[in-house]
């Protein structure tokens, strides 16, 4: 329909009551401001329409910004003043990780002694004593007991089968095995990868020196092998420790910004990043057809060493880079605090049970607290029914 001035009036589709008003009314109001009131105080006496209208000022009026609006301007001046208060917490938190920092580095002095141990017990360079090797099961009760029932009945045996076992040099595939266990590591590793991890001997974490920007680098120390020359395979990671200017209120602590890997000397035809194909190309005036050979990216623990860098030009990343780039520091940081403080644990599958048992835990607090909620939702339905340091010379830093 239109107004008297010509202008077409859309009516409110969907109400029958409203479109059979515009209808009667289309050709008798003489101005489309006397329809358009005459419309209004017919919607505004439909009890639905009212109803989403108060609905809608009520979450408008609940949001913690709509209530800072309505606030006087000298309440709104003590709450800037209490975000300047926020920001020098926030650094003085930043100078709190950095001493911790310097504990870890501290510290890291004199667990590393007791690391050195490990590897030598682990390549077999060092065998441990009796007093060394002796550990107090869980089940040693129990196996105590037997053991005294069915002493004189198996000590023949146990000598024999004792004496027919191989003894292997230290323990093998040691870390190789615990890149197996932890999903984390395993989903990078291909099978052409295995027997280069085979040869890995240690991994080591270095942290930065006093008064060097905060980092720490993962040392990935092999045994001679058939792949690369590298003794020492590094990778680098920066961190920061300081409020961001733009969002102060976002710092939780230190965090990675960047990583750097180290070039890898492969051996010829040993590069298990790369793979070769061939391609046919075809002349365009003779017909004529040659094969070429490529070289592609392939997929490889390996690649480890060869990150993404962070875009520091301003540059924004993809979404997939983005991921890749948090995965990878994801990857370094359980490295230095899972993996090589308590690599024995990854070795047997302890730690990752006590990993699992935490996150099925968690999951189990959430069902019962879900459980509870459908609880109440029954119980209302009967009451109403209405209602988160320096390189190694072995592997040049790229």
């Amino acid at each position: 329909m239109t107004c008297c001035r010509g202008s077409t009036l859309v009516p409110f589709a969907g109400d029958p009551e409203i479109e059979d008003f515009g209808k009667v009314v289309s050709g008798s109001v003489p101005c489309c401001e006397g329809l358009f009131k005459k419309l209004t105080d017919q919607v505004m006496q439909n009890p639905q329409v009212l109803a989403a209208l108060q609905e809608r000022l009520d979450n408008v009026s609940h949001t913690p910004s709509s209530y800072i609006e309505t606030l006087p301007k000298a309440v709104k001046r003590r709450i800037n003043a209490l975000k300047q208060l926020q920001v020098r917490c926030a650094h003085i938190e930043a100078k709190f990780y950095e001493e911790v920092h310097d504990l870890e580095r501290k510290y890291a002095a004199l667990y590393q002694p007791l690391f050195d141990k490990r590897r030598e017990f682990i390549t077999g360079d060092v065998e441990p004593t009796d007093a060394e090797s002796e550990w107090h099961s869980e089940n040693e009760e129990e196996d105590k007991l037997a053991g005294d029932v069915k002493n004189k009945v198996v000590i023949a045996e146990k000598e024999a089968a004792t004496a027919e076992e191989p003894n292997p040099k230290g323990i093998p595939e040691f870390w190789f095995t615990i890149f197996r266990n932890v999903d984390m590591l395993s989903e990078l590793v291909q099978e052409y990868d295995e027997p280069i991890l085979k040869h890995l001997q240690d991994i080591k974490v270095k942290f930065s020196d006093p008064g060097q920007p905060m980092s720490f680098v993962l040392e990935f120390h092999f045994e001679p092998n058939d792949y690369f020359t590298n003794s020492v395979l590094t990778k680098t990671y920066k961190m920061k420790s300081e409020p961001d200017q733009a969002d102060p209120f976002s710092f939780e602590g230190p965090e990675i910004v960047d990583c750097d890997g180290c070039a890898i000397d492969w051996k010829k035809g040993k590069n298990v990043t790369v793979k070769t194909i061939k391609k046919k190309q075809k002349h365009k005036g003779r017909g004529t057809v040659r094969t070429i050979t490529k070289q592609v990216p392939n997929d490889s623990f390996f690649n480890f060493f060869s990150p993404l860098k962070a875009s520091g030009d301003g540059e924004s990343l993809d979404e997939d880079s983005e991921f890749t780039l948090a995965s990878d520091f994801e990857i370094g940081h359980f490295f230095r605090e899972r993996i090589v403080p308590r690599a024995v644990l990854y070795f047997t599958g302890e730690a990752i049970e006590d990993d699992d048992n935490f996150e099925e835990g968690e999951e189990g607090e959430e069902e019962e607290l879900e459980g509870d909620e459908e609880g109440e939702d029954e119980d209302d339905a009967d009451i109403n029914p209405k209602k988160e340091p320096s390189q190694p010379s072995e592997c040049k830093q790229q």
